[in-house]
């Protein structure tokens, strides 16, 4: 078992069984599921289930998310884990991957990217609020799988010193490459934080998700 798997996870909203979709939320480094979980007051829809793991020692991975990936093991391999076991487990309970959402901040929203890239399918949003693809310059994602429309929200500032607009961007091509619908974001002087602006798109689209008939 990795490092992140054996850690609490916080739940609030119905149970996976009676949900009519979830969102799964990433906290970010030195942070908190009960950090994260203090949006779920801005984004409650009728029938969505929130989920948020907890990192261990609070943090997914040690180092920066544009090192070596080596030097990120075994947090980042275990946080994959985690995030495939629950859209596993939402999808044995009646909540297929058409109404699974992933919203991550900081390092919760490089996992939540690098999840849609290392998992495609099409799932029911991705929302990186500043976040990037993991690993180092020259990195490639290649993929014999489609995200299929599964809608990809990164928001991102221009005076954010942790995430660099040039990887933004090229997530952003990455993933479309790999068939998501992208929206790329830029905040200016909003620093490295979550705005209300990011969580207004948020709720629109966690709606429309909502209101979508549910596919597999």
């Amino acid at each position: 078992m990795g490092a992140h798997e054996d850690q609490p996870l916080l739940q609030q909203g119905p149970e996976f069984r009676d949900a009519g979709g979830l969102l799964i939320l990433l906290h970010g480094r030195d942070a908190t599921a009960r950090d994260i979980m203090t949006l779920v007051p801005q984004l409650e829809h009728e029938g969505l289930a929130f989920a948020a793991p907890q990192a261990d020692g609070k943090s997914w991975f040690p180092y920066s998310f544009l090192v070596p990936v080596q030097q990120n093991e075994p947090g980042i391999p275990s946080a994959m884990t985690v995030i495939r076991s629950l859209v596993t487990e939402a999808d044995l309970l009646g909540v297929p991957n058409g109404k699974v959402m992933v919203l991550g901040f900081d390092q919760g929203a490089c996992l939540a990217l690098e999840f849609a890239a290392r998992n495609p399918a099409r799932y029911g949003a991705i929302f990186a609020l500043s976040g990037g693809l993991i690993g180092p310059p020259g990195t490639t994602w290649e993929s014999q799988e489609s995200l299929s429309g599964t809608p990809v929200f990164i928001g991102y500032s221009d005076v954010d010193p942790h995430i660099h607009r040039s990887r933004v961007e090229e997530s952003g091509e990455v993933l479309t490459r790999l068939g998501a619908v992208v929206k790329l974001k830029l905040y200016s002087g909003m620093g490295h934080t979550i705005s209300g602006e990011e969580l207004e798109h948020v709720n629109s689209v966690i709606a429309d998700v909502l209101a979508a008939p549910a596919t597999s």
